[in-house]
């Protein structure tokens, strides 16, 4: 889902912060992988594939290779390709032909992401070579599913969401705690691919939201998008996005500041933005992209 900025949106010329130079953001555009400066500079594509994730000092992407077999049938594998080099190893070891949507460890040793070998989805770990893959927390028929999985800031458990709640899992695969999504944002649900990002520090969730409100957009079909930030230890929740700014698919730049995605009012293509904290600071930063992550502070 996009966004809505009706106020200077599109062109956002508010005073800019500093962007290191040595950070980086890893997108998606048209089922390739890119690469960008912090600021949104030199863009460069460096492999095909989805959900990219750059790894915490920068030098990989973890995304899903996808390959056509049939005309409704499709492999994905998780793969890690190198920044400065483009060599590339797709895990083809880990039992499935259909892994999504990867999340790296903070010391970039471990790789979470969520894998289909039959007819549920369960929650998988490997190694950033490719080896050592252990299954976290097995899907179960019949049971909801565990979405959107990232790594808490200490790598000793994950959180994920299953549309209704949002989890905390252990390393053991135990449920730690949970919390109902309508309960800690009213009106508020999410969808299978609204994302979880953990603040550097660790206190904070980034939730993207779908909204029970009105759009107020003739071209927008579905509920309307917001980022909230997530307090883990006073269990408050933020709203980081106006009405009028339709946000989603955020993470954490720093413990002040955010990537996300939006789409003004006309446009066909999601654009992402970086703003702060406080909804001070928009600015456009890349054009037709989607899926931002970017490298540790």
């Amino acid at each position: 889902m996009r966004k809505l900025i009706s106020f200077a949106f599109a062109l956002a010329s508010f005073s800019a912060t500093a962007f290191p130079a040595d950070r980086h953001i890893a997108f998606e555009r048209n089922n390739a992988i890119y690469i960008a400066n912090l600021d949104g500079t030199n863009e460069k594509k460096i492999a095909d594939g989805i959900f990219p994730a750059i790894s915490p000092d920068g030098t990989r992407v973890s995304f899903n290779t996808v390959e056509k077999t049939s005309e409704t049938t499709y492999v994905r594998h998780m793969a890690v390709v190198e920044v400065a080099t483009g060599k590339m190893n797709v895990f083809k070891d880990v039992p499935s032909e259909n892994s999504y949507y990867p999340s790296w460890t903070a010391d970039g040793k471990q790789i979470l992401f969520t894998t289909r070998p039959h007819e549920v989805w369960d929650l998988v770990t490997v190694n950033s070579d490719g080896t050592n893959f252990h299954v976290l927390k097995p899907g179960v028929q019949n049971e909801v599913t565990c979405y959107s999985p990232v790594w808490a800031h200490d790598g000793q458990s994950v959180f994920c969401q299953d549309v209704t709640n949002i989890y905390q899992i252990g390393l053991d695969g135990a449920v730690r705690v949970q919390w109902k999504i309508e309960k800690i944002i009213p009106k508020g649900d999410m969808s299978g691919d609204g994302r979880i990002d953990v603040s550097p520090d660790g206190k904070r969730l980034l939730l993207s939201i779908d909204m029970g409100e009105e759009s107020g957009r003739k071209d927008w079909d579905g509920p309307l998008p917001a980022l909230w930030a997530f307090d883990l230890q006073s269990q408050k929740a933020t709203r980081l996005t106006p009405k009028k700014l339709f946000g989603w698919d955020g993470v954490w730049i720093d413990n002040d500041n955010i990537l996300f995605l939006s789409r003004a009012p006309g446009e066909k293509n999601d654009s992402i933005y970086r703003m702060s904290a406080d909804g001070k600071n928009l600015k456009r930063l890349i054009k037709n992209g989607r899926f931002p992550s970017v490298s540790a502070p």
